[in-house]
């Protein structure tokens, strides 16, 4: 029997995509409740910081499509793909991410751990600190706060345009990105039998997770006790 879709997202890179799209959310509307929930919006900045960390590391050794060899391109080729997303006429199908997309995820993942990072820094000016504020003078903690909110505006309007290029791209040119990152597969038709992923990786994803997990738990044990308070 002809088959009629094949693998292209690997396991790994699924479930990170939709973990981040949770933890995201998370850190945001924790984000908009007080003190009082500050507990929790440390950690969906502790799982974004791994899953953004885990994405780069496995943008380096995971299944052909999530590598950042295979998609990455020139700018050249991400603006002459922009310049097409004029034309009706032309097919925007890809096995893998396109030029523009390509470089969308990188974007991302910078803006990401950027923004997970310079929390671990931050402070509220009241009693939440970072974990890390004993690591760093008071006045660079306020400087780290500063740009954690200015990198939050710059990834808002990243996600945002993110959210209507998928629209854009399933409504006026009929090309279903949601599906392939649920299932991992794409029409046959787009992929030739050669450019198929056979596997997940599974095991070493989890082992990368897991190295990543613990430093992290480590760096936090080590790290010096610290508080703000105005009292």
């Amino acid at each position: 029997m002809e088959r009629t879709t094949r693998l292209v997202w690997d396991l790994p890179v699924r479930v990170t995509h939709w973990l981040l799209v949770i933890s995201v959310s998370g850190a945001y509307l924790t984000s908009r409740f007080g003190t009082g929930m500050f507990k929790w919006h440390r950690y969906c900045g502790y799982t974004v910081l791994i899953l953004v960390t885990f994405r780069i590391v496995w943008g380096l050794v995971g299944t052909r499509h999530a590598r950042f060899e295979n998609f990455l391109r020139s700018p050249r080729h991400a603006i002459e793909y922009l310049w097409k997303l004029r034309s009706t006429s032309v097919s925007l199908a890809s096995v893998g991410h396109n030029p523009l997309g390509g470089w969308s995820v990188v974007a991302m993942l910078a803006l990401l751990i950027a923004q997970a990072g310079t929390g671990l820094f931050a402070n509220d000016d009241i009693i939440s600190t970072g974990p890390f504020f004993g690591w760093v003078s008071h006045a660079l903690s306020n400087a780290l706060t500063m740009y954690h909110h200015v990198i939050f505006n710059a990834l808002e309007a990243l996600l945002g345009a993110h959210v209507l290029m998928i629209a854009f791209y399933g409504y006026v040119r009929k090309v279903n990105l949601l599906t392939p990152m649920v299932t991992g597969c794409k029409p046959a038709a787009l992929v030739a039998e050669p450019e198929e992923i056979h596997g997940s990786r599974v095991f070493l994803a989890l082992g990368i997770i897991a190295v990543l997990g613990g430093a992290l738990a480590a760096a936090l044990f080590f790290a010096p006790a610290a508080s703000l308070s105005i009292f």
